[in-house]
Order: structure tokens, then C-alpha cells, then sequence
């Protein structure tokens, strides 16, 4: 059995959607894999050796779509119900002829199609009726239903939308998803999720709005910590110099994003709360930019050369072709705490703040540490994931940490959102789909 949950735009809730029906059918018995066929997003992690889409657990990484069919066909084979996720919207038809994320693959696989609209944003009618009308007729033949999400109020005050979309489009409706609150709670996928304030905790964490942030549930377990208060900073506004805390997040691109970072006159406020108080930590490509150099000599992010960093660390980073993927268990000794995490980045790091490394991976040096320990650095991610870090590293810098598990968090959640779809979702019919 398959399906594939399409969105009639970007962030229409796709990635939750396929998410809670896993839990769903897990539930029930059957054996469930989601899939993916190609990641779009700038949050990725590292499982079984390889670079995956944070959205999925399993996924084809391959730009061809032989390897993606190959790739289906053998999760398809251990698995009673594949949950296939696709990739923006199939009414880009001027991107259909290269087609792998949407109908290119359902037709390819033969997998049926669910279209999935965001009423919040207005306009879900012309969302999916108007899909259809541009879709080329072979490929809107694969969508067997649609579904309603975010719907915000009494969902039969759009009985009437509902049925008109049925009537133009000849789709069944599968249900219409009220807005699920605790969807903050999950990994998000898509940086149009961050942003905005986090938590009403006495400690403020900062963190810059960077055009190619990436990874940024790293910061999910820290936002949900009762006495945290964690504020997305966006361009154009300053860095809170009263920030206990200020962190440079993951960077599809280093480079350029310092240079953003730099035109926002953001190193000037790092300055200023550095000298007001607070540490900063750097993860990945935010551990790059700490260092007083970023040499790029093969042109890997650019022009060939040279830049010099924000100097608070005394290391340099050069860029390296060699991509570094690998799953890692840390020891923090400041705190005598265990981490698992992963690293997933481009540049080897050194220098003499190396000499106080943050963690120790299989006994060798991980991340560095400034002489006065307000400034380090780490290419770890998933640090807070793990509770007794977290809370030993915020109750080292003053903060009140929690008592709940992050993972626990995690899984309640799920179990909430599974709860909220089958009380609003034909599931049943769904799955007869299939």
C-alpha cells in the first residue's frame, strides 16, 4: 500500500500531515515508512551514514529518478504502508518536465495522491480548484481526495467551500484539519516556520535570523525549557544586547551568511552584549564564523579566498570538498554529561581555543572553548536533545532548567497530533486509497 500527500503550496503542514498518519497506522498495527524523494529543506540530520531530510526518517537522496524508484521499491518491500511526502507544489508545472518531488514521481510509482490546502492563508478554493485546472489531465488523474488544514474555528462554516471544491474538482474531501496548537512542540522543516518569540523564561536566548540558517531544531529543546525565553532575531532588527545568551545557528552557506550577518550590523551587537554579559555559542557554520579566519581556497562556497571571521575565537576553518556525515557520541567534561549527536558539514576547524575543546568524541578534541569560557563553538548538532546536558549547560550559565524530557515531549506529541488527525480526517477511506 501507498499514498502521497501533496501540498497545494509550500508549508501547507505536509511534513506534520505525513507525520501524525505514520503514528496513526503505526497505531494500528501496520508497518509504516514515510518517504521522501527529494529534500528540499534546510534541516537535515545523519542516520545510518548518510545525510537525511529532518521531516523523514528514510529517504531517496539521488537527483535521477531511476535510484528514487529503486530507492521506493525497496522501502516499499519491508513496509505494509508507504507514506510518500512531496515537495512544494505540483501546479509549478513549468518545473514539471524534471519533475522527481511531486507528479513526475506519482506517476512514475503509480502512487495515489492526496492534495493537501492551507485554509489559514486564504484562498484554499482557488488553491486546489485552480490546481487542478493547470495540472496536465493525466497527472491531476493521480489525486484521489484533498484535505482542509490549519482551519482555525467552527469547521462547518466551510461546508459550503467544501462541497463546492468536490463538485469542481470531482475529488472527495477526506476531512478539514482544525489548527494544531502543539505543532511547535515538533521538528519543524522549513524556515518559514522560525521565527517570532518562544517561552516567557527570565533567560533570553538570541538567535540571528541567517538568510541560509539551517538546522534550526537545535534550538527546539531550548525553547521549550520553562525558564527560557528564546527570540528569533530578523533582518533588519538588532541583536538584544541584553541576551544571557546569543547563538550563531547552522548555515547552508557560512560565508555569505556572514557577510549578511555582518551587513546587519549584528557583529557590532554581539560586541556590545559580549561586553554587557553574555556567551555565545556557535554551532556549525555559527562555529565557523567565530574564528578569525574562513579560507575557501577551491571556491566551494564562492569565489576562491579568503575572509576574516569575528575573531572571538582563536581558531581558523578551511574549506574542504570532503563533506563530513557522521552520527557522534560526545562527552561534555564541564559537566561530565554523554551527547549523541551528529555532524553534518563542509571545513576542517583548528587552532589554540582547540586546546579546550567543548566535548571529547572517542577521546579526541571537539569544538573549542575561549580562555574566559564565555565564547565556544561546536559543529554538534543535537546537543540539547539530550536533557542532562541541557539542563547542566543552562544551569551553568545561570538559567532555570526544567525537569520534563525533550524526546518524551517529542513522542506525547505525536501521539496528540495521530489523536487530532483521526478525529478529523477520514482515515479509513484514506487508507482504502492506497
Amino acid at each position: 500500500m501507498r499514498i502521497m500527500i501533496q501540498g497545494a503550496g509550500s508549508n501547507v503542514g505536509k511534513s506534520l500531515l505525513v507525520a501524525g498518519l505514520c503514528r496513526h497506522f503505526t497505531r494500528a498495527g501496520l508497518t509504516v515508512r514515510p518517504f521522501k524523494p527529494q529534500n528540499m529543506s534546510n534541516n537535515a540530520a545523519v542516520a545510518t551514514g548518510g545525510e537525511i531530510g529532518r521531516a523523514q526518517a528514510l529517504q531517496a537522496r539521488a537527483q535521477l529518478m531511476a535510484p528514487v524508484l529503486d530507492s521506493f521499491r525497496r522501502l516499499q518491500a519491508e513496509a505494509d504502508l508507504v507514506i510518500v511526502e512531496g515537495a512544494g507544489s505540483p501546479a509549478e508545472v513549468n518545473l514539471r518536465a524534471g519533475d522527481i518531488a511531486n507528479m513526475g514521481f506519482a506517476r512514475a510509482a503509480d502512487v495515489p495522491v492526496i492534495l493537501t490546502g492551507d485554509i489559514d492563508r486564504g484562498g484554499v478554493i482557488a488553491q486546489l480548484v485552480g490546481t487542478q485546472t493547470v495540472l496536465d489531465p493525466a497527472d491531476a488523474a493521480m489525486i484521489k481526495g484533498f484535505l482542509i488544514n490549519k482551519f482555525r474555528g467552527d469547521p462547518r462554516l466551510f461546508d459550503d467551500g467544501y462541497r463546492l471544491i468536490e463538485a469542481r474538482t470531482g475529488w472527495p474531501g477526506l476531512g478539514v484539519i482544525p489548527w494544531f496548537p502543539d505543532a511547535h512542540r515538533l521538528p519543524a522543516e522549513d524556515a518559514a516556520d522560525l521565527g517570532g518569540t518562544r517561552g516567557t523564561g527570565g533567560f533570553l536566548i538570541a538567535v540571528p535570523h541567517l538568510n541560509r540558517i539551517a538546522n534550526f531544531d537545535d534550538l527546539d529543546p531550548l525553547a521549550q525549557e520553562p525558564g527560557v525565553t528564546l527570540k528569533i532575531i530578523a533582518p533588519g532588527r538588532p541583536l538584544p544586547v541584553e541576551a544571557d545568551l546569543i547563538i550563531l545557528p547552522g548555515s547552508k552557506a557560512t560565508i555569505a551568511d556572514l557577510a549578511q550577518f555582518r551587513a546587519q550590523g549584528w557583529d557590532i551587537d554581539l560586541a556590545a552584549a559580549l561586553r554587557r554579559g553574555a556567551r555565545v555559542l556557535g554551532l556549525c557554520g555559527g562555529y565557523q564564523m567565530l574564528g578569525r579566519e574562513i579560507a575557501d581556497p577551491a571556491g566551494i562556497e564562492g569565489r576562491p579566498g579568503s575572509v576574516p571571521g569575528l575573531g572571538l575565537l582563536d581558531l581558523t576553518t578551511v574549506m574542504t570538498p570532503d563533506k563530513r556525515v557522521t552520527e557522534a557520541t560526545a562527552h561534555h567534561p564541564a559537566s561530565n554529561t554523554r551527547v549523541k549527536g551528529y555532524e553534518i558539514h563542509l571545513g576542517r576547524s583548528d587552532g589554540p581555543d582547540r586546546a579546550r575543546p567543548m566535548f571529547l568524541v572517542q577521546g579526541q578534541p571537539e569544538g573549542a572553548v575561549r580562555a574566559d569560557g564565555r565564547v565556544m563553538g561546536s559543529y554538534l548538532h543535537g546537543m540539547f536533545t539530550e536533557d542532562a546536558f541541557r539542563r547542566a549547560f543552562l544551569a551553568s550559565l545561570g538559567a532555570t532548567a526544567g525537569t520534563e524530557s525533550y524526546d518524551q515531549t517529542v513522542e506525547d506529541t505525536l501521539d496528540a497530533l495521530a489523536d487530532h488527525l483521526v478525529a478529523h480526517v477520514d482515515c479509513d477511506r484514506l487508507l482504502q486509497l492506497t
